[in-house]
Order: C-alpha cells, then sequence, then structure tokens
C-alpha cells in the first residue's frame, strides 16, 4: 500500500512540475504546442535571449542551478527534455 501511495505522490508531483513548466514556456512564446515539439532549439524557436530568459526561470522556480554544461540542444528541445533536467538537477 505504501508503494502504491508513493506512486500518486510522485505523479503528483511530475505533472505539478510539468504544468509549471507548460506555464513558464508559454510566457516565453505562447504559439508553440509544448506537448508535441521536440525541436525548439533545432528548428530557431528559441533564440539565445529565450534561452537565457529561460534558464533564469527554471532556477528560480524550481530551485536548480542550471549550469553552463547543461544548457545543450538535447536539455532544451523539448518539455520533456526540460522536465528530465529538472528532475535530474533536484536530486
Amino acid at each position: 500500500m505504501f508503494s502504491v501511495h508513493r506512486c500518486v505522490i510522485n505523479n503528483f508531483f511530475a505533472r505539478f512540475i510539468m504544468d509549471q513548466l507548460l506555464d513558464i514556456l508559454n510566457e516565453i512564446n505562447s504559439d508553440v504546442d509544448y506537448e508535441v515539439c521536440d525541436t525548439l532549439i533545432d528548428d530557431g524557436i528559441f533564440s539565445s535571449f529565450d534561452i537565457v530568459s529561460l534558464v533564469g526561470e527554471l532556477n528560480d522556480a524550481f530551485d536548480i542551478d542550471i549550469t553552463p554544461v547543461d544548457i545543450v540542444p538535447e536539455n532544451f528541445n523539448s518539455a520533456e527534455a526540460m522536465w528530465e533536467m529538472i528532475q535530474r538537477l533536484q536530486d
């Protein structure tokens, strides 16, 4: 029973983080469907200024420290990739 309860809590927090991330992304550019787009960097949807702003927002919102080593297309091409990076940096 305990493991089921932990799973529900983990899913709740994961969804909360994703919702918060989507809110931040929509503030930067509301014309993108972040649930499906996986080429935010590759297709130039985000400018370098957008990335700088996004890094600051993510650091503040999730109490993480995104370093220059983390700022690679693989971590910013999609909301899912950003979510995974946030999860990794929070551990």
